[in-house]
């Protein structure tokens, strides 16, 4: 049975697609078999992985709908052990189309049953908002990664997504719990990044993850090519920050 991750904040801009792809790619380099969901209409994950949202005509916006199995949206990609449920623009309007449904928190859990014994973690990118695709990826979830950036601001908004995970817990995923808060664009010159790290360790004691996530060129640079970390630059800090990462998940995890 897989293990399945939501990387959620509402917050734009703190890495988590980044870290998505790049979590992803490095499970898979450690010989762990992935499935990433692309959970954002933007499909910044999709295209991160090197496959072009135009040309996935089929995604997570079918997968939620119903109108088709999770075994017939997986795509290959280029890293090693990771497969891919893209996404596209489209999948703005499936919050529309089930606004209305019954038990329509539970749609994404159910879609994705049938191939939860084929991997062994399944990670949903989550869009920037709390809404109903979020809630579905949270309630599929057995835990939720939140990366939060060491820039001003940082904290802003933490408390209402701490809130509605607490709601979630309640209503509709008891097992959900906080795999871990994620400090990412970390400049360790920068007094600024130095404070926002103390803060949120200081504020969130045990839930904060060892790996830090450096500010780094390669990290920014490698979704142009449509390639992820490992594959871009393997020797940068961003691959082994993302490798360290991995690494810790699955410590915590034995």
């Amino acid at each position: 049975m897989s293990h399945i991750i939501a990387i959620a904040n509402q917050k734009g801009g703190v890495g988590k697609t980044t870290t998505a792809v790049n979590l992803s790619s490095a499970l898979g380099a450690l010989e762990k078999r992935v499935l990433l969901v692309d959970a954002d209409p933007q499909a910044n994950a999709t295209s991160g992985l090197g496959i072009e949202p135009d040309q996935a005509l089929q995604g997570t916006y079918e997968l939620i709908e119903g109108a088709k199995g999770a075994a017939e949206l997986i795509l290959p990609t280029d890293a090693p052990n990771v497969s891919i449920i893209p996404a596209h623009l489209d999948l703005v309007a499936v919050e529309l189309e089930i606004i209305d449904q019954p038990k329509r928190e539970y749609f994404l859990k159910k879609a994705l049953e049938s191939v939860a014994n084929d991997f062994d973690y399944i990670i949903i990118d989550c869009a920037p908002s709390l809404g109903l695709i979020t809630l579905n990826a949270l309630t599929a979830s057995n835990s939720i990664l939140v990366p939060i950036q060491c820039e001003y601001y940082a904290l802003e908004g933490l408390g209402k997504l701490l809130n509605t995970i607490t709601k979630v817990q309640q209503l509709h995923n008891e097992h959900l719990e906080i795999e871990g808060l994620l400090l990412t664009m970390f400049d360790s010159r920068l007094r600024l990044s130095n404070q926002v790290a103390d803060e949120v360790r200081n504020h969130f004691e045990g839930l904060v993850f060892e790996t830090v996530i450096h500010r780094n060129v390669k990290l920014s640079e490698a979704p142009s090519y449509g390639e992820n970390i490992l594959k871009y630059d393997a020797g940068s800090k961003g691959a082994e920050n993302y490798l360290t990462l991995a690494q810790e998940i699955l410590a915590k995890s034995v």
